[in-house]
């Protein structure tokens, strides 16, 4: 059971306790990496995205473009780290282009 946090806390602190007691911080960090995925990539890119899922550390990105594919993986430490900037956290550590 969770310890009950006094009258003064700040919502941000219960919103912490909250995602942290669920189990929500996966969930969470799919969502936000899908985001940047989005604004990072421009439309160019995105319109041959089929699909972003980030799986542990590991982001799979399904492309329908071989030619993106092959250059996009030229590429593959700036778009990690640009992600994690994005998210100023440290979430994907490999990607996977298929």
């Amino acid at each position: 059971m969770a310890k009950r946090l006094n009258n003064e806390s700040s919502v941000g602190d219960v919103l912490k306790q909250i995602i942290q007691v669920n189990k929500l911080q996966p969930g969470i960090d799919q969502i936000a990496v899908k985001e940047a995925w989005k604004n990072l990539m421009g439309n160019g890119v995105n319109s041959y995205t089929k699909n972003v899922v980030l799986k542990g550390s590991t982001l799979y990105v399904e492309l329908t473009s071989a030619v993106l594919r092959e250059e996009l993986s030229y590429g593959k430490d700036k778009i990690i780290k640009m992600i994690n900037d994005e998210l100023r956290r440290d979430i994907v550590a490999v990607v996977v282009l298929r």
